[in-house]
């Protein structure tokens, strides 16, 4: 018989993944606030934020049998016990409006093999593919994909704020960022890599840094960091 699993958390991520199991068929309650004791579920998923991960499993009562995950990316499993513990953590943002799950990565890990078992089975059942990342592992994995994620968003929108100075619409740029994501998905970093730092042209580059001095200046130092992180990859051999 296929378990119920009971959804922690009424953020942005409970609701979605309530939702897409949902839409899978499987038996899903919830998403249940903070502090419930999970029903009867026989799998808990708790999707609170990372602070409260601890006092949300505290209040389920270890049973036999039962598992209780996070969606958490940082933190290890350690805060889950005494239960038997997985971690699922999508490799995807997720907006108010939900998330389109399938096809993206998940993190896993289990304190036991049933629990890992059952952390990869969840997200295949999603349509993710799932890979092991261990507890020592997790704030690397999270800080890479909170570069991937966050800081590209910060910087798209450092863009769309230079770029209104010179009246172009942010929607003019997003044909751009897109070919420069899918050539780094194709290609990797290096050989994606376009623009007058990899071509040498640094009279071009000190143009646009004295524009940003002009129109922008707080962004100056985000500029600098960049243009020296882009000359250090540009001299990686292709």
């Amino acid at each position: 018989m296929e378990s119920t699993i009971a959804i922690v958390g009424r953020g942005r991520l409970g609701p979605a993944f309530v939702g897409a199991l949902s839409a899978t068929g499987h038996s899903v309650a919830g998403p249940l606030g903070r502090g419930a004791d999970g029903t009867d579920a026989d799998v808990v998923l708790l999707c609170v934020p990372d602070g409260e991960i601890a006092a949300a499993a505290r209040a389920i009562p270890p049973r036999v049998g039962r598992l209780v995950g996070h969606c958490s990316g940082a933190t290890g499993l350690d805060v889950l016990a005494p239960h038997e513990a997985f971690g699922l953590h999508p490799l995807m943002t997720v907006t108010h409006g939900g998330a389109a799950f399938a096809g993206a990565g998940a993190a896993i890990a289990g304190t036991t093999p049933r629990a890992e078992a059952t952390a990869r089975a969840l997200a295949e059942r999603l349509g993710m593919l799932p890979f092991a990342v261990a507890d020592e592992d997790r704030p690397a994995y999270h800080a890479a994909a909170a570069i991937a994620a966050n800081f590209l968003t910060t910087l798209e929108a450092a863009a769309e704020r230079l770029a209104a100075t010179a009246g172009v619409p942010r929607e003019a740029l997003v044909p751009l960022v897109r070919a420069a994501v899918d050539n780094w998905a194709a290609l990797g970093a290096r050989d994606a890599l376009t623009g007058p730092i990899v071509r040498g042209d640094e009279p071009t580059v000190a143009r646009q840094r004295a524009a940003i001095a002009d129109r922008a200046p707080d962004l100056l130092a985000l500029f600098d960091a960049l243009a020296d992180a882009t000359r250090d990859l540009a001299r990686v051999p292709a």
